[in-house]
């Protein structure tokens, strides 16, 4: 198989979909992963605005089938490059209009689909993602990530105890967690607009300090998918 398509979703606003495709873009450059990022957040790109000149970038919208095109177009080649693509909220919505788009598409483009799934701790978060299950059935692997901005792990009670996490588990996703982050660090990185990387760089030693604790943790959380 060729590299992956990384889908970062949860489609709504608030959960955390931004800092986490920020997080992925830095664990894969770190690894020397050659990447393209996808920013369909056209509202609010803030991660194309960070990411846009480290890594090779574009916007599509994926509320329209030409967005889906430009998608599957970019992702035919180089085969080699890993392409994440940080999602708009309301995905779900453009998944069920046009997704099939691209999943039509996966088998010859060789490319498996990952899709992490940032959940808050509320009822719509988990309805969404049985919903996003159901329209990718048989596409690729949903792994869930609890993001720690809304509590520790052992807080996700509703979604622990679901048998919406029995449904990722035997679809062989994962239960991840995202630990939280400073704020005044992800109010550094947003309002300069630099990479994870460049903000390592560039922050006060406290602030470096957290960040890079951070980086590790992410990075202690993606290493068992192998992406």
């Amino acid at each position: 198989m060729n590299a992956p398509i990384v889908f970062v979703s949860g489609s709504k606003g608030g959960v955390g979909k931004s800092i986490t495709t920020m997080a992925v873009l830095d664990y894969l450059s770190t690894k020397q992963q050659m990447l393209k990022l996808v920013d369909a957040d056209t509202s609010n790109p803030d991660v194309f605005k960070s990411y846009g000149r480290a890594v090779e970038s574009e916007q599509v919208d994926l509320d329209d089938v030409e967005g889906w095109i430009q998608l599957v177009n970019t992702a035919e080649s180089p085969s080699f490059k890993t392409v994440v693509v940080n999602t708009p909220a309301r995905n779900n919505d453009g998944v069920r209009k046009h997704g099939t788009v691209l999943l039509d598409a996966l088998k010859e483009l060789q490319r498996p689909l990952i899709t992490l799934w940032i959940i808050n701790r509320q009822r719509d978060s988990l309805d969404l993602l049985n919903e996003y299950l159901d329209l990718t059935a048989n596409h690729g692997t949903v792994h869930v990530v609890q993001n720690g901005y809304f509590g520790e792990a052992k807080k996700y009670e509703l979604y622990n105890n679901s048998s919406i996490k029995d449904r990722v588990t035997q679809q062989n996703g994962k239960t991840l967690f995202l630990p939280d982050l400073a704020d005044r660090v992800t109010d550094d990185l947003y309002s300069k607009r630099i990479t994870l990387a460049q903000a390592g760089a560039q922050m006060k030693i406290g602030d470096r300090v957290e960040l890079q604790r951070w980086r590790t943790a992410v990075a202690d959380m993606l290493n068992p998918l192998s992406l």
